[in-house]
């Protein structure tokens, strides 16, 4: 039983949530630009203005750990770390690719224009890590991971085992690369418009403050799975 603020940050979407025990009180969120240098304080305060809550009222401050965006997730665990250590509050990590997969098997988003087609599907939400590969895992329909997180370089035969048996949704902004490649098969199915948001680490983030899973906040890295490189600007030869 906790008031947690949730931070997401991994992606082109910036987003905010409050939660007390498990229940929403305030969202502020953007998909954008990558933007959250300059909106994430400013989203804090808002959900914060919106539940009536004092920062120093916070249980935790729990962040979306990756993988992702290097420097989106550089932005958002540097912020909860800096609460963490100004208000002597517990830091909690949550695995973005599993709250995102649980935006969907929770039934919170469009998984119900699919359900006269589906039984006991798997889910593999895909972030996109540019060109042909992807951030992806595959969970089952209780949110319990049965393929590790990867980065994996998509191709036509890639979950092809998988798909021989299961069906499988795939969503988030890389799936949309597997699209024409999976297209023939009667097993792979797609969702769009979905991206991480924090108000789907609510569930995940009380869960860990009841059992005590917390990050020792002076050692804690994001979870970057690649090396991070940088790329150029435009015009750069």
């Amino acid at each position: 039983m906790a008031l947690i603020l949730n931070l997401e940050t991994a992606t082109t979407v910036c987003s905010v949530s409050l939660a007390k025990d498990g229940v929403l009180l305030a969202l502020k969120e953007l998909n954008g630009d990558y933007s959250h240098a300059e909106n994430l304080t400013l989203f804090i305060e808002d959900v914060l203005h919106q539940a009536e809550v004092n920062i120093s009222a916070l249980d935790a401050i729990a962040v979306s750990k990756g993988p992702g965006s290097y420097t989106g997730l550089r932005i958002g665990v540097s912020s909860a770390k800096g609460l963490c250590y100004a208000l002597g509050k517990p830091l909690i990590a949550i695995s973005t690719l599993q709250h995102l997969a649980l935006s969907v098997s929770s039934g919170r988003t469009a998984l119900k224009i699919l359900e006269s087609e589906l039984q006991f599907p798997l889910f593999c939400p895909m972030i996109d890590a540019r060109r042909m590969e992807v951030y992806c895992a595959i969970f089952d329909s209780g949110n319990k991971e049965i393929q590790p997180i990867a980065a994996e370089i998509i191709e036509e035969n890639s979950f092809s085992n998988i798909l021989k048996s299961n069906q499988l949704i795939f969503f988030g902004d890389g799936a949309a690369k597997c699209k024409v490649l999976f297209s023939s098969n009667k097993n792979a199915f797609f969702i769009d418009d979905i991206v991480p948001s924090a108000q789907d680490m609510i569930v995940l983030s009380e869960q860990a403050f009841n059992n005590g899973r917390f990050e020792d906040v002076a050692y804690f890295e994001p979870f970057y799975l690649k090396d991070f490189v940088a790329g150029k600007k435009k015009g750069d030869l």
